[in-house]
């Protein structure tokens, strides 16, 4: 569970209510690590800003609904721009729906502070190095540059099906380690 959990509940809550002060205050709380992992997919500024306001427009629509016993905001907003941002450039490449595999990314323990940010980052970057120089590519190529595993084998010269379950056991293992 994360320092703003209950927060964010609340703030929820508030904007089921349609407070709009509450959507500006979780809009603070949660725009920049979103912003980030938009733009890191997609390249491109002003694309990874429509696709933020997209998400946060979408809570405010899907907030009466919002369970918090599901899962964290902090993880479940995170799968969202991140979906988002994949579905822009399957859009902006014409890549085809069934190409792309969704998995979500392991945000268990994904903190607010700049310092908390930074450990959980060097956490990953050491899961990461633990993992062998392909995999880490693997995870490279599929969730920093949003690429489909389809590409990821075209451009690495793996099987199809050897990409999908590498990755598919690399994310149990940083799971585990998200976990401890």
């Amino acid at each position: 569970m994360t320092v703003h959990d209950g927060e964010d509940a609340t703030l929820m809550r508030s904007i089921a209510a349609r407070d709009e002060s509450a959507l500006a205050v979780l809009y603070d709380r949660h725009s920049v690590p979103l912003y980030s992992l938009i733009r890191r997919i997609v390249h491109d500024e002003a694309a990874a800003e429509e696709i933020l306001q997209d998400v946060f427009l979408h809570v405010w629509k899907v907030a009466p609904r919002f369970d918090q016993a599901r899962g964290q905001l902090r993880g479940w907003l995170l799968v969202m721009a991140r979906n988002r941002a994949l579905s822009h450039l399957r859009k902006r490449q014409d890549v085809q729906v069934d190409d792309l595999d969704v998995y979500a990314i392991p945000t268990a323990g994904m903190q607010e502070t700049i310092a908390e940010q930074n450990e959980l980052t060097a956490k990953i970057h050491a899961a990461l190095e633990e993992m062998s120089p392909e995999l880490s590519q693997l995870f490279d190529l599929a969730y920093f540059e949003g690429m489909t595993h389809t590409e990821i084998a075209q451009r690495t010269g793996q099987p199809l099906g050897t990409v999908k379950t590498r990755l598919r056991s690399g994310l149990t293992s940083l799971r585990r380690v998200f976990q401890r």
